[in-house]
C-alpha cells in the first residue's frame, strides 16, 4: 500500500514537472519573437541612430547621411490630430455604454464597436481618402490624424467601458444617496476611481496607431521636408521606414532600420508608461 502510494506521488511529480517545464518552453515561444525583432533592429539600425538622426532632414538621394527630423515631429503632430479626434469620442461612448442607454442598444453598440476593432486599417485609409483627399484634392495632416483617430475610437470606447464598469457600484449608490447629480457622480466620481484606466486605455490606443501604415498612404502621403501648412502632405515616421525600405540604396535601408528602432523604442515606452500607471492597481489584487 504505501509503495502504491509512492509510485503515485511519483507519477504526480512527475506530470507536474512535464507540465511547467511545457509552460515554460511556451513562455519562451512567445517572447522569442519580441526578443529576435530587438536583437535585429539593435543589429542593423542601432549604428545610424546619433544626433543627426534626430535633428536633420533627409538628404538627397546618393547623399549619405541626414536623419528623420520631419518624420518623427509628423508623427507626433498626426499623433496629436488622432488624440483630439479619438479621446473625447471614445472617453464619452465608453461612459455611455457603461452608465445610460438600453440593454438592447449598449448590445447593438458594443457589436458595432467590436467589428470596428476589427477592421483592417487600410480601409480606414481608403475612407478618409474617399471622404477628405479627394473632396479637398490634397493629402494632408489632417486626413491622417483623422484615420487614425478613427481607429482609436472603438478601442477606447470598449476599454474605456470596461474599466468604469470595474468601478464598485456602491459609489455610485452613495454619491446618489447623499443628492449628487448623476452627471456629477459620474464626472467627479466614478470617472476620476477609474481615471489611471482610462490614461491607460488612450496610452496603448496611441501606441496601437503609431506604427500604422497603410492609412497613411492614402492620406498624409509622406513628405521629405518640414511641412509647414497642415494642410499638405506631411512626413511620418512609418512611412518614411516604408519609403527608405523599399528604395534600391544602402543608405536608406540603414536609416530604415534605425527608424523601425525608434519606433519600436517608443511604442516600448508608452507600454512602461502603462505598467508604471497600472501597478497600484495590480498590486492590490488578493
Amino acid at each position: 500500500m504505501h509503495s502504491k502510494r509512492a509510485d503515485n506521488h511519483t507519477w504526480r511529480t512527475i506530470k507536474s514537472g512535464l507540465a511547467s517545464t511545457v509552460a515554460f518552453i511556451s513562455a519562451l515561444l512567445v517572447i522569442a519573437p519580441l526578443g529576435l525583432v530587438f536583437f535585429h533592429l539593435l543589429v542593423n539600425g542601432a549604428s545610424s541612430v546619433n544626433w543627426d538622426f534626430f535633428t536633420k532632414l533627409p538628404t538627397p538621394v546618393g547623399t549619405p547621411g541626414g536623419g528623420m527630423v520631419n518624420a518623427i515631429v509628423g508623427s507626433l503632430e498626426l499623433l496629436a490630430f488622432a488624440s483630439i479626434i479619438g479621446i473625447p469620442i471614445g472617453v464619452l461612448g465608453g461612459v455611455y455604454l457603461a452608465e445610460y442607454g438600453t440593454a438592447r442598444g449598449n448590445f447593438a453598440l458594443r457589436f458595432m464597436a467590436d467589428v470596428l476593432n476589427g477592421v483592417p486599417s487600410i480601409i480606414w485609409g481608403v475612407v478618409v481618402y474617399g471622404l477628405i483627399v479627394l473632396r479637398f484634392k490634397s493629402f494632408s495632416a489632417y486626413a491622417g490624424g483623422l484615420a487614425l483617430g478613427f481607429i482609436m475610437v472603438p478601442l477606447v470606447t470598449r476599454t474605456t467601458e470596461e474599466v468604469l464598469l470595474l468601478v464598485p457600484a456602491g459609489y455610485r449608490e452613495a454619491s446618489l444617496a447623499l443628492g449628487i447629480s448623476r452627471w456629477k457622480t459620474i464626472v467627479h466620481i466614478v470617472m476620476k476611481t477609474a481615471l489611471k484606466g482610462i490614461v491607460t486605455a488612450v496610452l496603448l490606443a496611441l501606441a496601437r496607431v503609431a506604427g500604422e501604415t497603410a492609412p497613411l498612404l492614402f492620406t498624409a502621403f509622406g513628405n521629405r521636408f518640414w511641412n509647414h501648412n497642415l494642410s499638405e502632405p506631411v512626413a511620418a515616421l512609418p512611412l518614411q521606414i516604408f519609403s527608405y525600405a523599399i528604395s534600391p540604396y544602402d543608405d536608406w535601408h540603414r536609416q530604415a532600420w534605425a527608424g523601425a528602432l525608434v519606433l519600436v523604442a517608443m511604442i516600448f515606452l508608452v507600454n512602461l508608461v502603462v505598467r508604471f500607471l497600472t501597478r497600484e492597481r495590480v498590486a492590490q489584487v488578493p
